[in-house]
């Protein structure tokens, strides 16, 4: 019995593909969430809050024949600050030499001028996109996608149409499958347990940024930034000291609460989840600190960069 030859065994193995995928869309539309789900792992926070994402967070996802980088970025809306600017410009970064978009639209609101803004910017671009409708799972009945995905399809021509729930995971193979279909033949970019590109630090601080955007008022959390100011690693330890800074003394006495109960809480729930993510015992101090009118001041801006994660102390303080 002939046995096929090496060279016939290689030319019909699957070719390996790759790519960047940018993740876009209005606030509050799931992306992160989706990247989240898409990647199998938590890199990005998630609250209710609008423009919970502030800067581009690196995901990848790699399988045997392929290799995945997505970037998810700030919601899409329009910069009346410094800050705002500043993630507007992730955007705009995120919208350069990729090799697919992905457009994240809320199913559970109707299509406003700001949702064709942000179809512009993906026409602009001239880079295939997916139109990735999520929240599915709060549509009922589903005929209501129908004029939703229709008012999208003319605005622009996009490469699939695709329901999904990032929360239940309903629809996620069906938008891997397109992403995949759609990449290059190419090269891992990244060994195949890479997850991200953020450092520790980085995802620290956001970790604690999430627990104080879950515990307080709506008022409080454009005004929220967290920084790193101390980090040590010991053999069965790891102590990190953070400054939640916000813009006003009303805003400081929120975060606190009540003889700094709330703020004790959003330490013991970033405590635990820290020391599952860095599978060791975590000591947390936090810090309260108001730096007025931070999101106009481009130093602090700098300082926010996961880059370079530090800042400094005040005296109104929490241990975990």
């Amino acid at each position: 019995m002939k046995t096929k030859s090496n060279s016939t065994a290689r030319g019909r193995r699957r070719k390996f593909v790759s790519g960047f995928v940018s993740i876009l869309g209005r606030p509050n539309a799931g992306k992160s969430t989706l990247l989240n789900a898409l990647v199998g792992s938590k890199l990005a926070i998630v609250s209710d809050k609008p423009q919970t994402t502030r800067t581009l967070i690196q995901g990848v996802w790699t399988t045997d024949a392929s290799q995945v980088v997505f970037l998810d970025t700030p919601g899409i809306h329009d910069a009346e600050t410094r800050f705002n600017r500043w993630m507007m410009d992730s955007v705009l970064e995120a919208l350069k030499e990729r090799d697919l978009l992905l457009l994240v639209i809320d199913s559970t609101r109707p299509p406003a001028p700001a949702d064709e803004r942000s179809v512009e910017m993906i026409r602009q671009a001239k880079t295939p996109a997916l139109a990735v409708f999520n929240k599915v799972d709060a549509v009922k009945p589903k005929s209501m996608l129908l004029p939703l995905i229709g008012q999208y399809s003319r605005w622009h021509e996009f490469e699939e149409y695709l329901p999904v729930s990032a929360l239940t995971g309903d629809g996620l193979d069906d938008v891997r499958t397109a992403i995949v279909s759609r990449l290059p033949e190419g090269p891992a970019w990244f060994p195949p347990d890479h997850l991200t590109d953020q450092p520790e630090r980085f995802l620290a601080a956001e970790i604690i940024r999430e627990k104080v955007l879950h515990l307080t008022r709506q008022e409080v959390p454009h005004s929220v930034a967290v920084l790193i100011d101390d980090w040590k690693e010991e053999p069965r330890l790891l102590r990190i000291l953070a400054t939640i800074h916000v813009e006003r003394p009303g805003q400081k006495a929120i975060v606190l609460g009540a003889q700094g109960a709330r703020l004790k809480e959003a330490g013991t729930e970033a405590r635990l989840e820290l020391e599952a993510v860095f599978g060791r015992k975590v000591y947390l101090e936090l810090f309260v600190k108001v730096s007025e009118n931070w999101r106009e001041n481009e130093r602090f801006l700098r300082e926010l960069d996961w880059r370079s994660m530090r800042g400094a102390a005040s005296p109104e303080t929490t241990e975990e």
